[in-house]
């Protein structure tokens, strides 16, 4: 049995989940605190973050793109995978840019105190930037993958929702009408509210 580690509102974590769940892959979900990692994922991971999915076969993968990429490679019954290899590379570098400069720009903006800003505002803005140009990818077909939800819109949408429930009136406020549209189209999934299920914390047996 597959062993997967996580932690429910990791962004990281729930796109994991997310592809899992798509691809029907079975496993059993160990939910850990963040500041009580349980011994046994820093053993199969030592770098403590999740999601860490421990393979039946021994493998470890303890990074959300490879999870995602592996399960959908074992079994893609939606279509999530890019159909080409310029589809596949275009899908890899918008994750990049937002794994990257989003993503800190994002944690500055929800948590300024963190690096001693007075406030995320100039954080927030240049982040807009980036859902803007989501925004107009948006704007020519109905999600970021094309016409069909895809592998590229799981590994961003929950991190545009973690943008957004920073300040909700905010957010809604903004000229993003189809960021909007296809956020709460995500928000009110059965895939979401499947992997935010509330899970109790694993007990190690090593505790």
């Amino acid at each position: 049995m597959h062993v997967l580690y996580s932690f429910r509102r990791c962004p990281y974590a729930m796109r994991a989940r997310l592809a899992l769940l798509s691809s029907g892959v079975v496993y059993e979900h160990r939910e850990v605190a963040l500041k009580a990692k349980p011994a046994e994922m820093l053993q199969a991971s030592p770098k403590g973050t999740v999601p860490v999915l421990c393979l039946s076969s021994g493998e470890v993968l303890d990074q959300s793109l490879d999870i995602m990429w592996w399960a959908l490679r074992h079994n893609d019954p939606e279509g999530w995978l890019p159909r080409s290899s310029p589809m596949a590379e275009e899908t890899q570098a918008l994750i990049a840019v937002n794994d990257g400069a989003f993503k800190a720009h994002l944690d500055r903006y929800k948590y300024p105190q963190r690096f001693g800003l007075a406030s995320g505002e100039a954080d927030r803005d240049q982040a807009a930037a980036w859902l803007h140009t989501l925004n107009a990818r948006l704007q020519a077909h109905a999600f970021l993958a094309g016409e069909q939800w895809g592998l590229l819109d799981a590994s961003i949408a929950p991190f545009v929702r973690q943008f957004a429930r920073t300040d909700r009136a905010w957010f809604d406020a903004q000229a993003w009408l189809q960021l909007m549209q296809w956020l709460v189209r995500f928000e009110n999934s059965e895939a979401l509210a499947a992997v935010m299920h509330k899970h109790p914390l694993w007990v190690s047996s090593q505790a």
